[in-house]
C-alpha cells in the first residue's frame, strides 16, 4: 500500500482515544517534585484536547520558533501510535505500510532528518526550541540535559552516535534537529515502555544499518525506563521531566495560538510531503548508488545524466541529518562530466559538513562514483 493511501485511511478516523490532559495540570503529581530547575527553560502547557495526530506538535515547534521571544522552551507529550519518517528518507523502503495499515497505526513525515521512529502513549516525545545557530552544539546540550536528568531519578545514559540516548549499551532515546533562521530545534522520543514486536513490525532498517550497531534486530538494540526498574508511573515520570528540566516557568499555549498553529499543520498533510522522495527515482535513474557512512547515515543516490555522460541532475535521500541547504552541494554538480577527476573538482570549494551533519567532501564523491 502506498504511503498516500495509508494516509488518507488513517485520517478518516479510525481512532477512539479518549481526550487526553495535560499532565502539566496534575498538580498532585508535580507537587511531589519541588525545586528550582537548574536549567530554567519555559515550559510550554497545551490545553487538554482529544488526541492529536503527530504533526500538531510539530506545528508546536515552528510556531514557537517562529513567534516566541528568544528563551529556551520545552514541552512534553505523547501521542497515537504513529511512525515518524525523517525528512529524507524513502518511506516505502523503511516502513511496512500495510502493516501499519492494518494495525491503525499513522505514518507521517517530519522536516528533521534522521531515522523512522516508532511512538505510542507508552512513550513521551520531547521537544526542545532554542536561539542560535549552532546545531552540534544545541544538540549536544540537549542530550546532556536529558541524560544528566535521568541521573537524577538513578538511571545511567549516555549520549553517543550521531542522535541516541543509551543505557547500558542499548538505545531507550532518538533525537533529531533543524533548523529555522535564527532557532535550533531539537525533538525525540523516550521510551517509557514498548512492544518489541510492534515495533519491528513497523519500521524495516535496513541490514547495513543494524550491522553498523552491531545487532542483528531493532528490537535488540533497544530498552525502556521499565525495562531498567524505574519506579514511576509514566505520569509521575514525565511530571518529573518538566520540573527538573523547567521548574515552575510556564507558558500557557493558548485559543488563539492553537488556531495558528493549525494553519502550520495542514502543510504536514500535503501529499508530496509525506511522499517525498522514493525508489521509483532510482529506478528510472541511469545511476543509482546506495552507501551507509558510519556516524553520517544511509545515502540513497540516484543520478541522470544527458547523452554527453555529463551530470542532468542528482537526487539525494536518507536518514542523514540536514544543516543546510542540499543545493549548496547538489547545484555544482550540474552540467560536470561523470568522472572522479571531474567530480572532484567541481566540489572542492563546496562544504559537505555544513549541509550534512559528518559528510566530508571525500564522502561525498564516494558517494557519486
Amino acid at each position: 500500500m502506498s504511503p498516500l493511501k495509508v494516509f488518507t485511511k488513517l485520517r478518516t478516523g479510525l481512532f477512539g482515544y479518549p481526550a487526553i490532559k495535560n499532565f502539566f495540570e496534575n498538580r498532585d503529581i508535580i507537587s511531589k517534585f519541588g525545586g528550582a530547575s537548574i536549567y530554567d527553560m519555559i515550559y510550554l502547557a497545551l490545553p487538554p484536547h482529544p488526541a492529536r495526530r503527530l504533526p500538531f506538535y510539530l506545528s508546536v515547534e515552528e510556531w514557537v520558533a517562529r513567534n516566541l521571544p528568544d528563551e529556551d522552551y520545552f514541552f512534553a507529550w505523547r501521542v497515537r501510535p504513529t511512525v515518524i519518517c525523517g525528512r529524507n528518507q524513502d518511506m516505502a523502503r523503511e516502513v511496512d505500510l500495510d502493516y501499519c495499515s492494518r494495525e491503525g497505526i499513522d505514518v507521517v513525515r517530519r522536516r528533521s532528518g534522521g531515522g523512522a521512529v516508532y511512538a505510542d502513549m507508552d512513550n513521551f516525545m520531547f521537544s526542545y526550541i532554542t536561539p542560535g545557530d549552532k546545531i552540534s552544539a544545541t544538540f549536544s546540550r540537549y542530550t546532556t540535559m536529558i541524560a544528566r536528568m535521568l541521573g537524577a531519578i538513578g538511571i545511567e545514559a549516555e549520549a553517543t552516535g550521531r542522535n541516541d540516548l543509551l543505557i547500558n549499551g542499548a538505545k531507550v532515546a532518538g533525537n533529531a534537529f533543524y533548523h529555522l533562521p535564527g532557532k535550533c530545534i531539537v525533538h525525540g522520543t523516550m521510551l517509557y515502555d514498548f512492544d518489541p514486536s510492534r515495533m519491528m513490525r513497523a519500521i524495516t532498517p535496513s541490514r547495513a544499518k543494524l550491522e553498523s550497531k552491531g545487532v542483528v534486530s531493532a528490537a535488540m538494540r533497544v530498552t525502556s525506563l521499565k525495562a531498567v526498574g524505574i519506579s514511576m508511573t509514566i505520569d509521575e515520570f514525565g511530571a518529573f521531566a518538566v520540573k527538573y528540566l523547567c521548574g515552575d516557568n510556564v507558558r500557557e499555549i493558548t485559543v488563539d495560538d492553537i488556531a495558528e498553529i493549525e494553519e502550520i499543520e495542514k502543510k504536514y498533510y500535503d501529499p508530496g510531503f509525506i511522499l517525498g522522495r522514493n525508489a521509483g527515482e532510482a529506478n528510472e535513474a541511469d545511476i543509482y548508488r546506495h552507501m551507509h557512512i558510519g556516524g553520517v547515515g544511509e545515502f540513497d543516490v540516484a543520478i541522470n545524466l544527458n547523452p554527453d555522460r555529463t551530470i542532468e541532475g542528482v537526487g539525494l535521500w536518507g536518514d542523514f541529518f540536514v544543516t543546510g541547504d542540499m543545493a549548496d552541494i547538489l547545484a555544482p554538480l550540474e552540467g560536470v562530466a561523470y568522472n572522479r577527476h571531474a567530480l572532484s573538482e567541481a566540489i572542492k570549494e563546496t562544504d559537505p559538513e555544513n549541509v550534512i551533519a559528518g559528510l566530508t567532501r571525500n564522502n561525498l564523491l564516494n558517494l557519486l562514483i
